[in-house]
């Protein structure tokens, strides 16, 4: 009996996509342009810089993406204060996020996007749980 070339192929890269989905600890699909997908539903937070009910998980690395970072952040009835060296995009994917900010709130819903410029010394916040994706510029806003 033979194996079909693409049919090795095939089983080869199903294999490879598990292996990569075990390291990262979500699924990620990468195409060799260098396009990716997330899918935010299987990304687990891990407990960010000892505050409380607060969870992130950067997705992408910087060879992945040098340019800007992206990663999934949660909030369980808390609030944290933060201030923001580089620019931010937030879109919630579930429940209600707060921003507050000079004692004014931003709230975002499901399917909204937030923008946070550089410089903004905020409190992200919400009155329950919320789970949104973030978007930075530059992409080691953690070194900012």
């Amino acid at each position: 009996m033979t194996a079909d070339k693409d049919m090795i192929q095939e089983i080869v890269e199903k294999v490879l996509k598990e292996l990569a989905k075990k390291d990262e600890g979500f699924e990620k699909d990468k195409d060799p342009s260098g396009i990716l997908r997330v899918r935010t539903e299987t990304v687990k937070c891990e407990p960010f810089a000892g505050a409380p009910g607060v969870g992130l998980k950067d997705v992408v690395s910087l060879e992945e993406s040098p340019h800007m970072g992206a990663g999934v952040m949660e909030l369980d009835h808390t609030s944290f204060e933060w201030t923001l060296n580089y620019d931010e995009f937030d879109m919630v994917i579930d429940g209600v996020l707060e921003i507050e900010i000079d004692g004014r709130v931003v709230t975002g819903y499901a399917g909204d996007i937030i923008y946070i410029p550089a410089g903004s010394h905020i409190h992200f916040q919400t009155p329950s749980k919320t789970r949104y994706a973030y978007f930075t510029y530059p992409a080691d806003w953690q070194q900012q």
